[in-house]
């Protein structure tokens, strides 16, 4: 693309591509996906959610395709809202410095004949030269979500971070926070959108009433280095670390295991280790599976945990426990009366079962709470095991992994390894 917007093909790749304004703005970062979350702001249909890990970028792309919608659609009003008034400002001083920047200018000039300019300005509004409306209303209007918002009328409506720490801490600030996001479904005008963008803090939060939810974890975007995502966990205790960076909620007010885990890249120290299945039989249950190896007053740890009954797993763990040397598979017997340590030894594999007397609360809370300081996980164990064992309680609604990986604890720590 040549530097100025001068050509239909230079819009159209813009538009296609408008992670490329990035660098032309200010934002260097922006990278393909991000021109996904752009697109889907700026030219999508319908409602739209995104929730991404911290440091993603998304209020970044969020400016972008506030003006891109201020510049393309010039005749539709927005209506900005943060959970604070004194939190607006910040975004319609970053949608303003994009609007004077050349490749906007080039962009309106383009498009209209003249290029784009400010009319008005201010720390809760911005109106381009490029807006018309009958009805005297700034093109974009910022707003703390506590705001009155009767009269007011938009045909894009955006929240940003209206849900916050405080909606964790309080069920009435949870509740009022929904409350005012059913009132916005007032200001929308027909055949207008909503597009929302945050972090969940609460599993009541204002989230479980946003529609079209699409979800960036901090191991999905690529943008966090292990290294940093190790820093980060470090950084913080578990419940910020899980709602900020893998955007799940545990429960710090009961939870058991309320210090992060310690990770490895290491994989030669699982080897020659044994491994676990806590078996799913179909229903909510997933199938839990671990390869351990104690070496000292250290275990080491990898999980995986599929949604899905034992039977669709049997060849993935025979891959998993190989790959780490990790035999004799232990498996209870109470359930499947052998089914498991018949199916792997028509897998030429050795599995060695037991039958489970103890209590699994117990069992969780005695064998792996004492192990905990002293496990270590390898990288690129299922991020879901591991909020499992943060988020157990004794009423978790589920414990497939921490009941496995307190497992290999008991058989570890009674063994000769």
């Amino acid at each position: 693309m040549s530097e100025r917007a001068s050509s239909d093909a230079d819009i159209r790749k813009l538009l296609r591509e408008p992670h490329r304004l990035g660098p032309l703005v200010g934002f260097p970062d922006l990278t393909p996906l991000h021109s996904r979350w752009i697109r889907a702001m700026f030219r999508g249909r319908g409602d739209y959610t995104l929730q991404a890990h911290r440091g993603s970028f998304k209020s970044s792309c969020l400016a972008v395709a506030i003006a891109l919608i201020m510049v393309v659609y010039s005749t539709k009003n927005i209506i900005f809202i943060r959970k604070a008034d004194n939190d607006v400002a910040e975004m319609t001083g970053m949608v303003g410095k994009i609007l004077r920047s050349q490749v906007f200018q080039d962009l309106a000039q383009a498009l209209y004949g003249q290029p784009v300019a400010l009319v008005s300005e201010g720390g809760d509004h911005l109106t381009t030269n490029l807006f018309t409306s009958a009805m005297g209303a700034q093109q974009l209007q910022g707003l703390g979500l506590r705001s009155s918002i009767t009269g007011k009328h938009a045909f894009f409506v955006i929240t940003d971070d209206i849900c916050n720490l405080d909606d964790r801490r309080s069920k009435a600030e949870r509740e009022r926070t929904k409350l005012q996001y059913d009132e916005l479904q007032n200001i929308r005008n027909r055949g207008g959108r909503i597009i929302n963008l945050g972090t969940p803090w609460h599993k009541e939060d204002v989230f479980t009433k946003m529609p079209n939810i699409h979800r960036y974890d901090c191991y999905s975007t690529g943008l966090l280095t292990p290294e940093k995502i190790r820093e980060l966990r470090a950084s913080m205790i578990p419940s910020l670390f899980a709602a900020n960076y893998e955007l799940k909620h545990i429960a710090s007010d009961d939870a058991i295991f309320d210090t992060s885990p310690a990770f490895t890249a290491d994989a030669r120290l699982l080897r020659d280790g044994i491994s676990h299945v806590d078996a799913a039989y179909g229903g909510s249950d997933y199938t839990a599976f671990t390869c351990a190896r104690r070496r000292g007053d250290t275990l080491y740890l990898y999980g995986k945990l599929w949604h899905k009954d034992v039977n669709r797993c049997y060849d993935e763990m025979v891959a998993v426990a190989d790959r780490f040397l990790c035999w004799p598979l232990y498996c209870e017997d109470n359930g499947d009366k052998g089914l498991v340590k018949k199916n792997m030894g028509e897998r030429d594999r050795y599995a060695k079962t037991y039958t489970e007397h103890l209590n699994k609360y117990i069992k969780i809370t005695d064998y792996l709470r004492r192990w905990w300081p002293r496990i270590v996980f390898l990288e690129g164990t299922d991020p879901e095991y591991i909020s499992q064992i943060m988020d157990y309680t004794e009423h978790a609604d589920h414990d497939d992994a921490p009941d496995s990986a307190a497992c290999v604890c008991r058989i570890l720590e009674k063994s000769a390894w």
